[in-house]
């Protein structure tokens, strides 16, 4: 069984970490069920463990925190469904690759619901959009990122997840090269023209995440 909780209003970066720390012990240890946790944060970037400091570029603007997830900056704010992934990979095969493809997949299905189709490109983490309503660039069509993922492993216990973006306010986006990718766009739901909710997403979520997460062995 997987629990399912989600909070209202804004929880602190901190406030969160802390909580999916001590639920992935509980869950190492078999004295807490999997968890998927949906929260808001108040507007903070976080650094991965990749995180490069010249990506941080208003280094003044929000919280930045450090955080052992992996990835570059991101950034996480109201209007933002961030999806903590409390999940035991370990009876998922032990493979963490796929897993991550399991949340891309998880992120695509749940997209695909509202008739938007995410894609995944080679050597550009998170779910991609393409813009017909964008002039062409050098590379092609334009692209934009709707969705972040970032998880870490503790005893194949896993923790952090995705983020989509539903109606957060895309400038807060400018303070940061998010994931350290420059040539690309950053974009909602909302943006995209859809009169989209919080709760339509959470629905979605729940729909898609038997389908697209790999059942336990």
């Amino acid at each position: 069984m997987v629990e399912w909780i989600t909070t209202t209003g804004l929880t602190a970066y901190d406030e969160a970490v802390a909580f999916m720390e001590t639920r992935a012990d509980a869950i190492a240890r078999g004295e807490a069920e999997e968890c998927i946790w949906l929260v808001e944060h108040p507007p903070l970037y976080t650094a991965g463990t990749s995180a490069k400091i010249e990506d941080l570029t208003d280094p003044d603007r929000f919280p930045v925190h450090t955080t052992k997830r992996g990835g570059q900056y991101t950034y996480h704010g109201p209007g933002q469904r961030v999806a903590y992934v409390m999940l035991d990979v370990g009876k998922r095969g032990h493979d963490v690759r796929q897993f991550v493809k399991d949340l891309e997949h998880w992120v695509i299905a749940t997209l695909d619901q509202f008739n938007v189709k995410g894609e995944i490109r080679e050597g550009r983490v998170g779910v991609w959009v393409q813009r017909d309503d964008k002039p062409l660039t050098a590379l092609g069509p334009a692209e934009d990122k709707i969705a972040a993922i970032g998880i870490r492993l503790r005893k194949w216990i896993s923790f952090h997840g995705i983020s989509i973006n539903v109606e957060p306010d895309l400038t807060h986006f400018t303070g940061i090269v998010p994931c350290g990718i420059t040539e690309h766009g950053v974009t909602s739901l909302v943006d995209l023209g859809l009169p989209v909710t919080m709760e339509d997403v959470d629905v979605a979520l729940r729909k898609a995440f038997d389908t697209s997460i790999t059942p336990r062995s």
